[in-house]
């Protein structure tokens, strides 16, 4: 049987993490590779003229796979998550093995001029990571899981979530990361990576310790804080698809805890009460609760909060009657689940009864997770709303809708908003706007509410759930740290080898 992302949607009340357009892969540079230290001069440079690309010589030059229209395989190596972008026709996918090979992808569309991106789990929400008549980088093949003895691991570019999960529990360690467990690591860390252990260890690029990229000047590098760090400084949280296509990640993890999951269902004519209640316990809820208040849309809306607890059932009692007595609305349903760290993040992916194995794509394997069509876009939640009754009336009559608001405190919160380039350090939550249908319709209403709610709690949004329609989305999505970001892009890649309509060069 096949789960759709809607399902878990509403059950765990979690939104998918977004993957941009770039990922990761292998921490060692191929023979003959040499990766320099030293950040480079900014130049603008003069280009050649465009020549035609030459795909056979591509095919040559991989240790992976080139795959054009004519071969047998690509109507589904073209795919990416939502079939929205189905239409979709890239001039060539390869299915590259080693940094060497997206080098020479690198190479091909500096001199032809095409676009490119990177891809890891392929679920961009406005596809970018597919581009029409430009070559797809999949990094699916790229992605191994090494953990060293001191803690640290690296991990591959297609290395998708659950194979994280899967791989360092078998370690006896954990990293914090998002819920869907087909989005791929790189684009989640690109962005900066909210998910159910944020305000316990912080978000996912916090945890990166370094990092290999081919920049879009071609060059095969390794960053960290010492290494190039305006570079490192940049891929922690300045969006994917920006200054290269990242080959590896290396991140200090932490000992996989035991964990207990919760759920909150509050009655239908809730909402305002329960987000007045929610937003004032987030401020001070303590590090090992995190928490995410889910609203649906209908007539009236209803609403739930689901979390994560670092520790035991009895310990976290008294923290949600705590939380209950702050809505002033007893739910109409508790639960309350202790599980290891393998098993919570099964469960908050939506694959409790399922094996590992089967918590996988099922488009491009035997997994049970199917892909499925959708629309949405971000806001992010600064602040204690006032009046939490209009927010509660712009979901009403909205049927199919939901609204995921995703705690980013505690440890999260303690890191400077310019010490790494995800800005919204302090603020409550990123806020999700969500619905399984890409109708016209749907994103009209899609793009309403974000409007309207981006009036209530402010412009803000979070880069790993990119959308075209966002007003001055350079701002939204980075704050002052854009004017950097556009300074490292052109370091990196001066020629916007890797340009695309949202990328920072253009912000």
């Amino acid at each position: 049987m096949a789960i759709s992302r809607r399902a878990f949607l509403q059950a765990a009340g979690l939104g998918a993490t977004a993957v941009a357009v770039t990922a990761c892969g292998p921490t060692m540079a191929p023979p003959g590779q040499t990766m320099p230290s030293a950040s480079p001069t900014p130049t603008t440079t003069t280009r050649p003229p465009a020549v035609p690309a030459d795909w056979e010589k591509l095919r040559g030059q991989l240790a992976g796979k080139l795959v054009l229209p004519s071969d047998a395989g690509y109507a589904t190596a073209k795919l990416a998550y939502n079939p929205l972008f189905d239409s979709r026709q890239p001039a060539a996918v390869a299915q590259v093995a080693n940094p060497s090979d997206v080098q020479a992808c690198v190479a091909l569309a500096y001199a032809s001029r095409i676009p490119i991106a990177a891809r890891s789990g392929g679920h961009s929400y406005v596809g970018y990571s597919t581009p029409d008549s430009g070559l797809v980088v999949d990094l699916g093949g790229m992605k191994d899981v090494q953990v060293a003895s001191d803690g640290t691991a690296t991990i591959g570019a297609g290395a998708r979530l659950m194979e994280v999960y899967a791989a360092l529990a078998d370690a006896g360690r954990c990293l914090p990361a998002g819920s869907c467990p087909t989005v791929g690591i790189g684009g989640l860390t690109l962005g900066g990576g909210v998910g159910v252990l944020t305000t316990k260890y912080g978000l996912t690029c916090d945890k990166l310790v370094s990092a290999q990229i081919v920049t879009g000047d071609g060059k095969l590098r390794t960053v960290s804080a010492s290494q190039e760090p305006d570079l490192f400084w940049a891929l922690r949280g300045g969006g994917g698809g920006n200054f290269g296509i990242v080959t590896s990640f290396t991140f200090q993890t932490e000992p996989a805890p035991q964990l207990t999951v919760f759920q909150l269902q509050f009655p239908s004519g809730s909402v305002g009460d329960v987000l007045g209640g929610w937003q004032q316990f987030v401020a001070d809820a303590p590090d090992e609760l995190w928490t995410t208040m889910g609203v649906s849309g209908g007539n009236p809306p209803t609403c739930r909060i689901n979390g994560c607890f670092v520790g035991s059932q009895s310990g976290l009692n008294p923290l949600l009657n705590k939380l209950v007595a702050a809505t002033g609305t007893q739910p109409s349903d508790r639960y309350t689940l202790s599980k290891s760290y393998l098993d919570a993040m099964r469960y908050f992916g939506g694959c409790a009864s399922f094996s590992n194995a089967q918590c996988t794509p099922s488009w491009n394997g035997n997994g049970v997770l199917k892909r499925e069509s959708f629309t949405a876009t971000s806001r992010v939640l600064a602040k204690p709303l006032s009046d939490t009754g209009k927010f509660a009336e712009l979901m009403a009559g909205r049927n199919g809708m939901d609204v995921l608001l995703d705690s980013i405190g505690g440890a999260a919160a303690r890191v400077g908003a310019t010490d790494t380039a995800f800005p919204h350090r302090g603020s409550l939550a990123t806020v999700q706007i969500y619905q399984g249908s890409t109708a016209a319709s749907v994103r009209t209403a899609v793009g309403e509410v974000r409007d309207n709610l981006g009036d209530l709690i402010g412009a803000g949004a979070y880069v790993n759930y990119i959308d075209a329609g966002v007003k001055d989305w350079g701002t939204a999505y980075y704050g002052s740290n854009v004017t950097k970001l556009r300074k490292v892009a052109q370091q990196y890649d001066p020629d916007g080898v890797l340009s695309f309509d949202q990328s920072v060069a253009k912000a």
